[in-house]
């Protein structure tokens, strides 16, 4: 293995470190400093100010006018509605909850994939699907019933934002061979800036800027810079030396992160709620999602 596989692998551990911490991070100062709505205002705007200042110096592309409507799609998908529903879940819900089921994005990508892209689905990848299937939806809905801070509401709407980004990462497939990465991503975070500015931008004006703390801004600094930007681009660079699949394995670290981080605030900070969001339940789930990923990735008979 040359140093370029290694850095790639130190650079996939370190986003999905980030967005594993990030669960609970974000969560903490919604809502009571910031509503979710102007949180993601806030992300695109900078995210977009930060990528379209890296491709103007870097990356000098123009996009075909046909394929702008696929860009369009990637913003409303990737960045809008994917930002609505994670922020707005994660306020909801546990970060325990969310990390579990963002483990289903690669299913909900093989199922998108079949119906959008024809790609043929196996017998190991249809019992991978139902299996973890079977694991999301009991968590969703048991988070109606759960102790600590889980909500049926929230998991349905993290549900949606993992949907929202694998129907996105479908579109973008095709997309991703013809441009550089940073085109698209530059153009997604427009589109998506632009989608959201009648449901954001009224909150992002009312928020309370005088209440924030030092640690409400190093909180969404860490969310534009390391969630969104950084992470990005340690995944960018490992896609140059592995492939797609080795890329999306990183993602189960997420659930691990998450345990962790809940697990430590739970016992610094004595909030019993969070205490209550580890349960035998919810580690069954996720575990379920991993087997029914697993099961996926194994290489079998053609069925479809």
């Amino acid at each position: 293995m040359n140093s370029n596989i290694y850095k790639a692998h130190f650079a996939l551990l370190g986003a999905n470190l980030i967005y594993g911490a990030n669960y609970i991070i974000a969560k903490g100062i919604m809502p009571e400093k910031i509503n979710p709505n102007a949180f993601v205002f806030i992300r695109l705007a900078c995210c977009v100010v930060l990528f379209w200042t890296i491709k103007f110096f870097f990356v000098k592309e123009k996009v075909e006018r046909k394929d702008f409507l696929r860009l369009v799609l990637c913003g409303l998908l990737g960045a809008a509605a994917n930002m609505l529903f994670f922020f707005h879940g994660i306020n909801l819900t546990s970060p325990v909850d969310a990390s579990i089921i963002m483990t289903a994005t690669p299913v909900i990508v093989l199922i998108f994939s079949f119906l959008i892209l024809k790609e043929p689905i196996t017998k190991n990848k249809l019992i991978g699907i139902l299996i973890a299937g079977v694991g999301a939806i009991f968590l969703i809905l048991y988070g109606n019933k759960a102790a600590g801070t889980s909500s049926f509401l929230g998991n349905l709407f993290v549900f949606l934002n993992a949907s929202c980004y694998g129907l996105y990462l479908v579109i973008a497939k095709t997309l991703m061979r013809k441009y550089n990465a940073l085109t698209i991503v530059s153009w997604m975070f427009l589109f998506g800036l632009i989608f959201v500015l009648p449901f954001t931008l009224n909150d992002f004006n009312t928020t309370n800027f005088e209440a924030f703390t030092t640690s409400t801004y190093l909180v969404i600094g860490f969310v534009v810079l390391f969630t969104t930007f950084f992470a990005y681009l340690f995944n960018v660079y490992a896609l140059n030396y592995v492939t797609p699949s080795v890329t999306s394995s990183y993602i189960y670290l997420q659930p691990v992160i998450s345990f962790i981080m809940v697990g430590l605030y739970a016992y610094i900070l004595m909030k019993d709620e969070y205490a209550r969001d580890i349960s035998f339940v919810k580690i069954l789930s996720c575990l379920m999602v991993i087997i029914g990923v697993y099961v996926i990735s194994k290489q079998p008979k053609k069925l479809v």
